[in-house]
């Protein structure tokens, strides 16, 4: 008898705790909202925004992350919901913004896991979705986070010839990616707080990379540029990386368009933004495939191993579009982009029965050096592991689809 009850015991306190590790686990794993309805005669910047609300109710669950942290890829999509809600008003897109910014921003304005003199460029960008919230709220904590945003660029190493280098890890480089990361939030402070006075310099970054990134023969811009020509992806006479990466270039398109939101009409740098962005629209296009997409090694084609790219895709479209709608390019290229948008819904958008949808064929991550080494050769880019729902493809998607009122 007292074994049974011993046994009973046992079974029961074991029932009991499987009951409540399964609540915990449901509770810890809750990454959907059913209440979130997709209508599919909703625009597809609402459609895909209003999927990402019902898979991660909360921001930094995106990517699948365990746990919220300060992240540019984050800060792209937050991006997106910004302009969203200033086209819908919808506060939604508003309060998901905040509630990200919470997370990541204590009441004293410290930004989590983020560490000024890591001088890691990427870290800038997610700083843009604070102005305007800054605004609409009136905290504090989101002013001292953009003050402390721009100290870092204030003493951000440089080149010699004055480009911000990507991260204090990769010391004299310059990469593409780094523009987008960069360049728009000091734009913005600029106008914002400085009357413009650093114009010139935010110029200075895209000329540094128009010098030494463009490759005469394509026109296109390779990934990235090592002033020291020591690191073993550079090539040892220009210090180039060796290939072209579409989302590397789309990054530097989106840089230049989102700049010249805040540039005066009348500063001497204007014109010469714009000629660059004629000129790697131009060698781009050259490149689009007859599905309106583009390859992830964009000069590469059909290639072995090569394929249609989501989230380069989609900033070329955006960056399209939005030339031609502020008048920077071509009314040509608003054809180009609407082709490249219905190549992103017919070729990789899925839609589930109750019409949440997805963006498929996204690149999760590239870049160069490290550890493992990343060696920039084309076999490097293409196998580089290729995901559905990744952030790099959710926050363009839905910028492209504003630009052309999709």
């Amino acid at each position: 008898m007292v074994h049974n009850r011993k046994k009973d015991h046992f079974i029961a306190v074991l029932l009991i705790g499987l009951i409540l590790f399964s609540c915990g686990k449901i509770t810890a794993q809750e990454t959907s909202n059913p209440a979130i309805v997709i209508s599919k005669d909703l625009k597809w910047s609402e459609r895909m925004a209003l999927s990402i609300l019902k898979r991660d109710p909360k921001a930094w669950q995106i990517d699948n992350n365990e746990k919220t942290k300060w992240d540019y890829k984050l800060g792209l999509v937050m991006t997106s919901f910004d302009k969203l809600y200033k086209e819908t008003n919808n506060p939604l897109y508003a309060n998901y913004i905040k509630d990200y910014a919470e997370t990541v921003i204590n009441s004293s304005g410290e930004i989590l896991n983020y560490k000024l003199e890591d001088y890691n460029i990427d870290n800038i960008n997610a700083g843009k979705m604070l102005f305007d919230l800054y605004a609409r709220t009136k905290e504090e904590r989101y002013l001292t986070a953009i003050k402390t945003l721009k100290k870092q660029l204030e003493t951000h190493p440089r080149t010699n010839s004055g480009g911000f280098w990507h991260k204090k890890i990769y010391p004299n480089q310059m990469w593409l990616d780094g523009l987008y990361m960069g360049t728009p939030f000091y734009a913005r402070y600029t106008a914002e707080f400085e009357g413009g006075q650093h114009f010139d310099d935010i110029a200075k970054q895209f000329e540094q990379i128009h010098l030494h990134t463009l490759d005469q023969k394509t026109g296109l811009l390779f990934h990235a540029w090592d002033e020291s020509k020591q690191m073993d992806w550079a090539n040892k006479v220009t210090g180039t990386s060796p290939n072209f990466w579409s989302r590397s270039i789309g990054w530097y398109m989106m840089a230049l368009v989102d700049v010249l939101d805040y540039m005066p009409k009348d500063h001497p740098k204007r014109k010469e933004l714009i000629q660059y962005l004629n000129e790697i629209a131009k060698a781009v296009a050259k490149y689009q495939d007859s599905t309106g997409l583009w390859y992830q090694v964009t000069d590469a084609g059909n290639k072995e191993g090569n394929y249609l790219e989501a989230s380069g895709s989609e900033m070329f479209v955006y960056a399209f579009a939005k030339g031609v709608n502020q008048g920077y390019l071509p009314a040509s290229y608003k054809k180009l982009a609407e082709k490249g948008f219905n190549g992103i819904i017919t070729k990789l958008i899925t839609v589930d029965a109750d019409g949440e949808i997805h963006i498929t064929q996204v690149c999760a991550s590239a870049g160069l050096g490290g550890n493992p080494y990343r060696d920039g050769s084309y076999e490097y880019y293409i196998k580089e592991k290729i995901k559905t729902d990744n952030s790099h493809g959710l926050g363009p998607f839905i910028l492209a689809a504003l630009e052309l009122k999709k």
